[in-house]
C-alpha cells in the first residue's frame, strides 16, 4: 500500500539527512606504519612514581619491561614484598615483561679470579662465585613467582648497568640475557632537576633516540627534586608522533 504524500515526503527527507550526516561523519584515522620500534624499561627504584606510570602505559596503549629487586619504596616497605603483589599481578595482566635486577641491588664492580666483587648499597662488599652471582638473579625470580604465579622473563639488568666478564657468564649460565640501555635511551630521572629540567630532558630524548634503542627509567628516584615521570606522558605523544612503536625485551633476541 503507497504511503501518503505528506508521510512519503517526510520519510524522504529523514533518510537524506541520514544519509547526510553518515557520510559526513570522518572515518577514524588509520594507523600509519612503524617507522621504528623503541624499547621501553623501567627499573624498580623506590616506586614512587610506579601507579603513574603504569597508568601512563595502559592510556598509551604501551607494552614496557619491569627490571625487580628488592629495593626499599617511599611507603617503608620493598618492591617485592607481599604489599605489592597487586601491582605486579596487575602488570602481569597487562601483558608487560618482566627481568631481574639483582635480589640486593649491588653492583659488581670488578672480577677477581673466577669470582666477582659485589658492592652492596650500604658499601660493604662480598665476593661472589658463579653459583652466588646466579642466586643473586634468581632472587626477585622467586619472589614474583610468588606473588604473581608467573616466572619472570630470562632477562637481568646489573644496577647501574655495571658488569664484569664473569657475572655476564654467571647470568648466561642460569639462563639471563643481560639488557642494558643506548646513551640515548638514558632519560636521566635520576640526575639533579636543578641542572637537567624536565623539558630539556624530554627534549633532548625526542630528538635522539632511534630505531632499535633501549630505553631506561625508573619507578621513583630518591634523589631527583622535580621528578621526571609526569613527563612520561609527553615523551610517549612525542615519540608515537614521529612513528615510533614500542615493543618488550622478551620479543627481541
Amino acid at each position: 500500500m503507497a504511503l501518503p504524500a505528506p508521510l512519503a515526503l517526510a520519510l524522504a527527507l529523514a533518510l537524506a539527512t541520514t544519509s547526510v550526516a553518515i557520510s559526513a561523519t570522518p572515518a577514524a584515522p588509520a594507523a600509519g606504519p612503524c617507522k621504528g620500534t623503541l624499547y621501553l624499561t623501567f627499573d624498580t627504584g623506590n616506586m614512587r612514581h610506579a601507579e603513574l606510570i603504569a597508568d601512563t602505559l595502559a592510556r598509551h596503549a604501551v607494552k614496557a619491561t619491569f627490571f625487580l629487586a628488592q629495593e626499599k619504596t617511599l611507603r617503608g616497605d620493598h618492591a617485592l614484598d607481599a604489599s605489592w603483589a597487586p601491582y605486579w599481578q596487575a602488570r602481569v595482566a597487562e601483558g608487560h615483561a618482566f627481568g631481574s635486577h639483582t635480589w640486593r641491588h649491588g653492583s659488581f664492580r670488578e672480577d677477581t679470579g673466577a669470582q666477582v666483587r659485589y658492592r652492596l648499597m650500604d658499601g660493604r662488599s662480598e665476593t661472589l662465585d658463579a653459583r652466588a652471582v646466579c642466586d643473586e638473579l634468581k632472587g626477585p625470580d622467586t619472589r614474583f613467582q610468588e606473588l604473581t604465579g608467573r616466572r619472570l622473563d630470562p632477562l637481568w639488568r646489573a644496577p647501574g648497568g655495571r658488569t664484569t666478564p664473569n657475572a655476564l657468564a654467571a647470568a648466561q649460565a642460569c639462563g639471563y640475557r643481560h639488557v642494558g640501555w643506548a646513551p640515548a635511551g638514558f632519560l636521566g630521572d635520576e640526575l639533579p632537576s636543578q641542572t637537567y629540567p624536565n623539558e630539556f630532558l624530554l627534549q633532548r630524548a625526542l630528538d635522539r633516540l632511534k630505531d632499535g634503542d633501549i630505553v631506561m627509567a625508573h619507578l621513583g628516584i630518591w634523589s631527583r627534586k622535580d621528578p621526571f615521570a609526569p613527563m612520561l606522558d609527553s615523551l610517549i605523544s612525542g615519540l608515537k608522533g614521529k612513528g615510533f612503536c614500542f615493543a618488550t625485551r622478551r620479543t627481541q633476541p
